[in-house]
């Protein structure tokens, strides 16, 4: 009977283990794309990563010190003048807390523009699973300078 017991706890935390993981990969490339798209100029495919929401809020703070309240609407159609400027980044140090239909994420970002200037943030992205498919309804974003 333990035997049989401790085969159900393993099967129980195998496939809560392999869930999480489908989800956390459904999340990774929904950020990878959104940042490719932007880079790309493919506002279309951008959009595609949104879902604007009543109480979404994007926050940008600069290495000055200054934040930028911009306006959600900015994700989904955004002047062509602010997209497509090339270059490609990394995300590194993923941190996710999942639970049902809502996850935050926290990442870095290493950013490389297309003369090479790098610039580097750490971001905080809100998703909800709308429909079956993460979308990102908020984020913050804050510029730093590495020591």
């Amino acid at each position: 009977m333990s035997r049989i017991f401790i085969l159900f706890f393993i099967s129980i935390i195998a496939s809560h283990s392999y869930g999480q993981n489908t989800e956390e990969l459904a999340i990774r490339q929904l950020l990878e794309k959104e940042s490719a798209t932007w880079r790309a100029g493919d506002i279309k495919g951008h959009a595609q990563c949104w879902s604007i929401q009543p109480y979404s809020r994007i926050l940008i703070s600069t290495v000055e010190g200054n934040v930028i309240d911009v306006p959600p609407d900015v994700m989904v159609n955004p002047p062509a003048s602010m997209v497509g400027k090339g270059g490609f980044s990394i995300n590194t140090n993923y941190k996710m807390n999942i639970s049902g239909n809502n996850a935050w994420v926290s990442h870095n970002e290493e950013s490389t523009a297309k003369d090479g200037t790098k610039s580097f943030t750490y971001e905080f992205r809100i998703l909800e699973k709308i429909n079956k498919e993460w979308k990102l309804v908020g984020q913050s974003i804050h510029a730093y300078k590495p020591k």
